[in-house]
């Protein structure tokens, strides 16, 4: 499989400074995790361009203009390929994943490949990555080994082996839920293109009929649908909060989840 394309020095610099990261830049475990934590905090999880009808474009280009220079953010596919690049650039060792959502469905739901995860090998071991999953997005990378239970900054995750899959689990409240399970089986952009397309323009997907956008703090996350905005705090509290109108959802958009609205965006029309 051919590596990501890479970032040149410019924008990789405008990339740090967009997450406020200043530590090292070898390939090692410390530099990524010191990027997955940053990464979240700074490039808000949001799907206006979708819900907007405004085109999702993939190549590095578009996502460095957009999630970089625009101060807008994006789903997985942008999210976790932006990061991709980035880490290729750094020397790391990267590869692609499709998983399958299972968050919120009932048991056994077969799901499409519609989530875009990231497999990095450091030193003869294998991690996982992700920047890319909404409400329950990762702080920090996880070990790639089953039934081990790994702290981050927020909730515990775990990774459970079945059969051919892998399952991550997150532990909340006490109990473990299931996020998206997946393979290893590399995939290429073709495969990400479909998978993009369908999410951003089908009428029925949730990406065109609902406005959402997540962002981690260190104490807490924010969650966005439609009109809900909840923040849930690592204490187990949860506040909700519903927004009334147009103004008021564009103050939560840029204070809240750190976005340049794009200038199409006619929030009273669509609200």
């Amino acid at each position: 499989m051919s590596p990501a394309p890479t970032l040149d020095a410019a924008d990789l610099e405008a990339y740090f400074q967009r997450i406020g990261y200043d530590g090292e830049r070898a390939p090692t475990l410390a530099t990524l995790q010191g990027i997955h934590l940053r990464h979240p905090q700074a490039i808000a999880f949001e799907n206006l361009s979708s819900f907007l009808g405004q085109p999702v474009e993939l190549d590095l280009p578009s996502l460095v203009q957009k999630l970089v220079y625009g101060g807008r953010g994006g789903y997985c596919f942008e999210q976790n390929g932006l990061l991709r690049s980035v880490l290729t650039t750094l020397g790391f060792s990267v590869t692609g994943l499709g998983a399958r959502v299972l968050w919120n469905l009932p048991p056994d739901t077969l799901t499409p490949r519609t989530h875009m995860v990231l497999r990095v090998e450091i030193e003869g071991q294998a991690y996982m990555a992700d920047v890319g999953f909404g409400g329950l997005t990762l702080t920090a990378p996880l070990r790639l080994v089953p039934d081990l239970v790994q702290e981050t900054s927020h909730e515990p995750f775990r990774l459970i082996q079945s059969e051919e899959f892998w399952i991550l689990q997150a532990q909340i409240a006490g109990d473990w839920k299931p996020l998206y399970q997946f393979d290893l089986q590399a995939q290429h952009p073709c495969d990400y293109e479909v998978s993009n397309w369908h999410v951003s323009t089908h009428p029925n997907s949730l990406f065109v009929n609902n406005l959402i956008a997540a962002r981690v703090e260190r104490e807490c996350r924010y969650g966005l649908r439609n009109t809900e905005l909840a923040t849930h705090f690592l204490a187990g509290t949860t506040e909700k909060r519903h927004i009334t109108d147009a103004a008021e959802l564009e103050t939560v958009l840029t204070d809240i989840f750190k976005l340049k609205l794009p200038r199409t965006s006619d929030f009273s029309r669509l609200f």
